[in-house]
């Protein structure tokens, strides 16, 4: 993507604008978040609102490179070499700071220390790392999952592995000792088995490995119609999940020739992939969040904790580039055949509701979650006048949402739909405004915007 398109798209995981060079401690954290996540460009002289303003004409440019170079050294550790270069776009001269994800995880401010001096990058905003970040880090650094890690607080022998030596002998295949240590479902260490997280949240053994399914009424969150939650091993989840959103949407039946074939207004293939998406690529480091099911009159709502892994962005998941998070986790879906092929999933999801002729599912990363959303048939029945492919996906969320609500947005509700911050929002919202899709309404607090072209 080029520079000046990334800029139009607004800010992100990946890109950071500043009129001006900021201070120490800003510049620092900005620097150091990329290098934890999956690098970034901080651009000098762009505004919050995505406007090209450059930088002033009498800069020493020589010296501003001097200044960041020297900033980044006395302020980051392990130390940070990034690329520091001018570009200029429409005879404005941008300062380009770009930085690429390090080696010697995690990076930290000097001044802090890594206990209270790590940031990393989620959504559009720094935000200093947590313990369990920090603990993430360091296993990236060591290039280990969190299901790889053995569990010591956990006896081998107090697990019940039938249901598992179960699944494997459907799929035609043996699970024992020796499978388990090839898989790491099990660590020996000094001549003893301990059971990996892994093997723990395949078995649904850690408390947080849970689906909550929910159905509401209309398309909000205001009243529930009715409510599950699955515990058990994951595979009996996925079942529980998938079976409570069948019996939530249509069911029709088409003759063909002698045969009934039935048919759910969402393809099943869409859906089961959404779940085994949710289930292998959740952050299971995490504790304490679960994923959620929610079913409304428009759309079916998956919700998996943890955003993309750190090196992915919203344009590589869309072209079907993967990377695996929980190792044990999906190295056994894909022999159990839940996973047909790395990086297909997306591909599947989106081909299929498209063959049926429903709307594009969105597949957003919103903050540190991924957020997929299938479409029902009732959706298509709400029709806009835009031409939604060429729209960038942050605008065509905006345009999905208007035309399927009241037609009014607030700065902040957008920013919570497409989790980015305020200032990205307003980017957005104000690109819409000068391409004639939106139109703002009133000003201070009560702003907000519609569609230009509906009532």
């Amino acid at each position: 993507m080029s520079l000046q398109k990334s800029i139009q798209n607004g800010e992100g995981k990946t890109i950071e604008f500043k009129v001006e060079l900021p201070n120490s401690n800003t510049l620092a954290k900005t620097i150091i978040a990329f290098s934890n996540t999956g690098g970034g460009k901080l651009i000098i002289g762009v505004n919050d609102q995505g406007e090209i303003i450059g930088l002033e004409h009498d800069v020493n440019i020589f010296e501003l490179k001097d200044k960041v170079a020297s900033i980044i050294y006395e302020t980051c550790y392990p130390t940070v070499l990034p690329d520091i270069y001018t570009t200029t776009i429409d005879d404005h001269l941008l300062l380009i700071i770009e930085v690429y994800r390090g080696n010697l995880l995690p990076y930290y401010l000097k001044s802090k220390g890594k206990s209270e001096g790590v940031y990393i990058r989620v959504g559009a905003t720094n935000r200093k790392a947590s313990y369990e970040n920090i603990l993430e880090l360091e296993r990236q650094r060591m290039n280990i999952s969190f299901d790889q890690e053995a569990n010591r607080e956990v006896d081998l022998d107090s697990l019940d592995i039938t249901t598992l030596k179960g699944r494997f002998a459907r799929a035609g295949k043996v699970l024992d000792q020796a499978v388990m240590k090839n898989f790491k479902l099990v660590i020996e260490d000094n001549n003893t088995l301990y059971p990996s997280n892994g093997l723990l949240i395949l078995l649904g053994k850690l408390e947080h490995v849970r689906m909550k399914c929910s159905r509401f009424k209309g398309t909000s969150m205001d009243v529930f119609l009715d409510r599950k939650e699955y515990e058990g091993d994951l595979f009996s989840q996925l079942e529980d999940a998938e079976n409570f959103i069948k019996n939530h949407i249509k069911l029709s039946s088409e003759i063909k020739g002698l045969q009934r074939e039935d048919q759910y207004e969402i393809p099943l293939e869409a859906i089961r992939e959404s779940l085994v998406n949710a289930v292998v690529h959740r952050d299971y480091s995490n504790g304490g969040r679960d994923i959620k099911i929610g079913i409304y009159d428009d759309i079916v709502n998956v919700v998996s904790p943890g955003g993309f892994p750190s090196t992915i962005t919203q344009e590589d998941i869309l072209e079907g580039r993967s990377e695996i998070r929980n190792k044990v986790i999906a190295r056994v879906f894909k022999e159990l055949n839940y996973i047909e092929q790395w990086g297909s999933g997306i591909r599947r999801i989106k081909s299929s509701c498209q063959d049926r002729g429903l709307k594009e599912p969105e597949i957003l990363e919103k903050g540190d979650f991924v957020d997929v959303s299938l479409y029902r048939e009732v959706a298509l029945k709400k029709v806009t006048t835009f031409k939604e492919n060429s729209y960038t996906n942050h605008q065509r969320y905006i345009i999905n949402y208007l035309s399927e609500n009241e037609n009014r947005i607030s700065t902040k509700e957008a920013s919570n739909i497409l989790g980015i911050s305020d200032r990205a929002t307003r980017t957005v919202l104000s690109s819409m405004v000068e391409m004639n899709i939106l139109i703002r309404v009133d000003k201070g607090p009560q702003t907000h915007y519609k569609l230009r072209d509906k009532d």
